[in-house]
């Protein structure tokens, strides 16, 4: 069964890395004592990894980048566990199917081993990343994207403002448009919250930030966006 645990985002405003999350990665991490990082999101890996590297060295986890031994195929297929970092969900898929990752992450999780994601890394769990609130800034030869749950996912999802003098297009009638071309439901997930699929039970975990709403919606073709918590039916 799938093992996962898909964050909106890393970092909450002004906390730490993964500060507002450790309650869910660190249970979901029982037992991993190495972490493989994938960092293709951003443009300097070493870097990134290192930032994760330091957040996760006091828990007594230690983690390694997956392009640092040169072979990420044989880093994924002796992986404990998986996180791959949020940035570009366009350059994040591009490099994954470079690197012929895509089979790896599939097979690491048909293992039961755990993939976490944030952000991009949440983005490519689900069928496409359609539905990325990123820029296309580099073509990833198709939108299929790992297709680990059976929805779509819309990450750090924001709220009109309805004292905003803006007047163009709001997040929900983006997501609405996307359903005027497409069938598959979408969730969206406020900052602050995350998605954990673990048992065959799929659940919505976390506090959005904006504590004037609940944690995510539930967009689907011809009808009204509706909230929705807790486990998932």
């Amino acid at each position: 069964m799938n093992n996962l645990l898909l964050l909106s985002n890393s970092t909450n405003a002004g906390m730490g890395y993964l500060e507002h999350a450790w309650q869910a990665v660190l249970p979901a991490l029982d037992g991993v004592t190495e972490l493989v990082f994938v960092p293709y999101s951003l443009a300097d890996h070493d870097a990134y990894t290192q930032k994760v590297r330091e957040a996760f060295a006091p828990h007594g986890i230690t983690v390694k980048g997956v392009h640092e031994d040169g072979d990420p195929v044989a880093t994924v297929r002796q992986a404990q566990a998986i996180f791959v970092g949020g940035g570009n969900t366009f350059r994040l898929l591009d490099r994954l199917k470079q690197e012929r990752l895509i089979v790896e992450l599939h097979n690491h999780v048909a293992a039961g081993k755990l993939y976490m994601g944030a952000s991009a890394g949440t983005n490519v769990a689900a069928p496409t990343i359609r539905t990325t609130n990123d820029m296309p800034i580099i073509f990833p030869e198709g939108f299929d994207a790992l297709g680990l749950v059976p929805f779509q996912i819309n990450c750090h999802y924001l709220d009109a403002d309805p004292n905003s003098t803006h007047a163009g297009e709001t997040r929900e009638l983006r997501l609405t448009e996307f359903h005027e071309e497409n069938t598959t439901p979408v969730v969206a997930i406020r900052e602050g919250v995350w998605i954990r699929v673990h048992g065959g039970v799929t659940e919505i975990g976390g506090a959005a930030v904006n504590t004037q709403y609940g944690p995510a919606l539930l967009f689907t073709p011809g009808e009204a966006p509706r909230e929705i918590s807790g486990v998932l039916g």
